[in-house]
């Protein structure tokens, strides 16, 4: 099946691919968390959008709208951090929570290695996915009425990638965080994909990012979206650098200070971790 719709994946279905359309979009699922998506409209709570990757020119590579999205692939991003537990032992276990506490805000997952059911070591990730201008929902009821779903259409409109707001928002973000992170001496891992790196080393001073290196608190990995012979997309791990707080900071031009004591962080971690919190990297 050809598709030249401008929304690359829906609720987690490429739609290059012979799908149950009507069955996918009347149960709303996101695959990658087994829940709900949580686009819903602001006039139709009830009704979720489930764009996951769109193209913002019918020929252009996907991109990523919505964060979730990397978490398909058996959690690969999590997978590709954890060399940087590096007080992680044979025998811990490994658990995967989220939104935990830090100072300026929360942070999206963390992999933790747990030993006696205590936590003794961490890495903090924020999955960053971008922003649009316009309305990809016309797009999204174009492509369900091309393949037989009777839907609602509407007059499509102007669609693009807010890269600037995107770009300063995750730095003022990582600006907040990173400084506690690198005062207990643990990583902060921001994953997005190499579209926005790119962007954002032409826009900003990021003169301190360099090759990946353990010694550093801020970690930034980029992936590529890579179509599969089945005519599915994978991410593929296509960069690993990283820079440290004063890097972030001269990027923006600010300083910020947040610093919290390592056991605060590590009871808000443990009140967390639980049965169903144990990472099952194969499920």
């Amino acid at each position: 099946m050809t598709s030249t719709t401008r929304i690359a994946e829906l609720f987690g279905a490429p739609t290059n691919t012979t799908q149950d359309w009507q069955a996918i979009a009347e149960a709303q699922i996101c695959p990658f968390v087994g829940t709900k998506c949580f686009k819903v409209r602001k006039s139709q709570p009830d009704v979720s959008i489930g764009t996951c990757t769109v193209r913002f020119t019918r020929k252009m590579t996907p991109l990523i709208t919505c964060p979730n999205r990397f978490l398909s692939d058996r959690r690969q991003v999590f997978v590709d951090c954890l060399h940087l537990l590096t007080l992680h032992e044979p025998g811990n276990q490994l658990h995967v929570v989220s939104e935990v506490a830090v100072p300026g805000g929360s942070v999206d997952y963390f992999v933790v290695s747990v030993r006696d059911q205590k936590p003794v070591d961490f890495v903090g990730i924020e999955l960053q996915a971008l922003d649009t201008t316009g309305s990809v929902w016309p797009h999204r009821q174009e492509f369900l009425h091309s393949v037989g779903v009777s839907v609602e259409q509407e007059t499509a409109k102007s669609m693009g990638v807010n890269w600037k707001m995107t770009s300063k928002t995750i730095l003022v973000q990582m600006l907040h965080k990173i400084e506690t992170f690198e005062s207990l001496g643990k990583h902060l891992v921001l994953v997005m994909q190499t579209n926005l790196l790119e962007y954002m080393q032409g826009e900003f001073s990021l003169t301190r990012l360099h090759d990946a290196r353990l010694g550093d608190s801020m970690q930034l990995h980029a992936y590529d979206l890579a179509e599969t012979t089945d005519g599915g997309i994978e991410l593929k791990l296509a960069r690993r650098q990283s820079t440290d707080a004063a890097g972030i900071s001269e990027a923006l031009q600010l300083g910020q200070s947040g610093r919290v004591e390592l056991t605060a962080i590590l009871d808000r971690i443990g009140a967390k971790i639980g049965p169903t919190t144990r990472w099952q990297p194969t499920g």
